[in-house]
């Protein structure tokens, strides 16, 4: 009974583990470690078909983009403007009965040789749409914040489950020597809904959760990883004896425990914490770019400079071989002080929108660009989406806000063979229901791993008694949006 499936294939299309896959099994981890401590060098992916993409970045905007203001052009919505959305009185939204019909607080326009529409909310972000493939017809199964992010992230609306990001490192390992495979980029503000289950690893081995990186921070960039400044005084250099000796001491306490892949991976962590000292104040020493890039991410700008220095954080890291890095655009779901910290815009969306769209334009804009002329675009997998997205019917007695709709909202991928310029999928004539081509992330989840090499339902882990995967049992390849 196998408990991982990427590995070499038969004639007759089953599964042949790897010398690495039988050792993982047999072992409980341990043979697979020593395997490759003798293999040092080899590289650990599981191609099922040559990839496309070596590396992916992730950008999540929690809270719910609205579809209407930013991707998904509804001509109309304008002419119902300031009509009842739903006549009837039937229809109930998520957190309230609806308004009147809102048009998007953004004017549409069509741009780059293909013509896609885009709204004013992202005018940067609009010159690089011929590298856009834009899904207008993603859904999700729940309207509520965390559970929503979970399936996004994990393919399941309850928590528990190991994220994309986990898998995909799962699947393929890593190219970084001095960096983990798995890094996320949380907002400065705090954590998303539902905090680090987002990125955690379920239950894959717990080597495969991602490592928080603080952006806002560069003297301490990782958690503890140096000594507090009242300890400044004191050495950071340590005896090697003592160092040999607590190895020593780990892998006894080791010997008696060989089920428990936290432990395995508390030992790898401080291992690898060792060689972060170095690697990680240098990649996130943004002072090495050059005028001309720091000034395209925009980084010392107030408000958008924290997410340009995300997305050139992200850039820098995958360059060096991190696998999946995953960036938050927004925080945790709260009331408002000036703005709302998310997309999360009830109230009002000009206020709110208006200024998450400025952030993500700016940063991600810069991301795209910097990409394509350092020539790592082609094979660098861009995804950028949200947990759902809003009503086109106003929220509110103003009617400035929109309510929650997990019935409808955009994604969109570039980079990593990637067909830019086209648009996937549409909503009814008012944006309110994805009808043509519903796709679920599911759907996304299985693209990315195919532009990765990986057939979805070859990537498996056997757990409770159940061959899971990250699109459970649903999901397909979207060939249409694949170059």
């Amino acid at each position: 009974m196998k408990s991982y499936t990427p590995g070499h294939q038969s004639d007759d299309h089953s599964v042949i583990p790897s010398r690495r896959d039988f050792l993982k099994v047999a072992g409980g981890g341990f043979g697979a470690l020593a395997f490759s401590a003798m293999v040092a060098g080899e590289s650990s992916a599981a191609i099922h078909h040559p990839a496309r993409a070596k590396r992916v970045i992730q950008i999540f905007c929690p809270g719910g983009m609205s579809q209407v203001d930013t991707f998904d052009y509804k001509p109309e919505l304008e002419k119902r403007a300031g009509q009842p959305f739903d006549p009837d009185g039937k229809l109930q939204f998520f957190a309230s009965k609806p308004g009147n019909c809102q048009p998007s607080h953004w004017k549409f326009r069509q741009h780059g040789e293909s013509g896609l529409w885009m709204s004013d909310l992202f005018p940067k972000l609009a010159t690089c749409v011929d590298d856009m493939a834009i899904i207008n017809s993603m859904h999700s199964k729940t309207a509520l914040h965390g559970p929503a992010c979970f399936m996004m992230n994990t393919g399941f609306t309850l928590p528990g489950f190991p994220s994309m990001g986990s898998w995909v490192t799962y699947g393929l390992g890593s190219e970084a020597k001095d960096l983990p495979a798995f890094v996320v980029l949380p907002d400065p503000r705090g954590l998303p809904p539902g905090g680090i289950i987002n990125w955690g690893a379920g239950f894959l081995p717990a080597e495969h959760q991602a490592t928080m990186l603080e952006t806002a921070n560069p003297k301490q960039p990782i958690a503890d990883l140096f000594p507090p400044e009242e300890f400044a005084g004191n050495s950071r250099q340590v005896d090697p004896e003592q160092l040999q000796f607590l190895q020593q001491l780990n892998r006894l306490h080791q010997e008696s425990r060989q089920t428990n892949s936290e432990l395995e991976a508390r030992i790898k962590a401080y291992e690898m914490a060792a060689r972060l000292q170095l690697s990680a104040p240098e990649v996130t020493d943004v002072g090495q770019e050059s005028e001309t890039i720091r000034n395209l991410y925009d980084i010392e700008h107030p408000e958008s400079g924290p997410f340009g220095r995300q997305c050139l954080l992200a850039r820098r890291l995958v360059q060096r071989g991190v696998r999946f890095v995953q960036i938050y655009c927004g925080a945790e779901n709260t009331t408002a002080k000036k703005i709302r910290p998310n997309w999360d815009s009830h109230e009002d969306v000009v206020r709110d929108h208006g200024y998450w769209g400025a952030v993500l334009d700016n940063g991600a804009s810069a991301l795209l660009k910097d990409l394509k002329q350092q020539g790592m675009l082609e094979d660098t997998l861009v995804i950028c989406t949200t947990e759902f997205g809003r009503q086109p019917g106003a929220q509110g007695g103003e009617g400035k806000g929109r309510d929650h709709n997990a019935g409808a909202f955009t994604a969109w991928l570039a980079g990593g063979g990637i067909r830019g310029g086209m648009s996937y999928g549409a909503t009814d004539e008012l944006g309110f229901k994805a009808v043509e081509s519903p796709t679920y992330c599911y759907d996304l989840h299985a693209t990315a791993l195919h532009q990765l090499g990986i057939d979805h339902t070859k990537l498996t882990y056997y757990h409770n008694g159940i061959e899971r995967r990250l699109t459970d049992v649903h999901g397909h390849v979207i060939q249409e949006i694949i170059a």
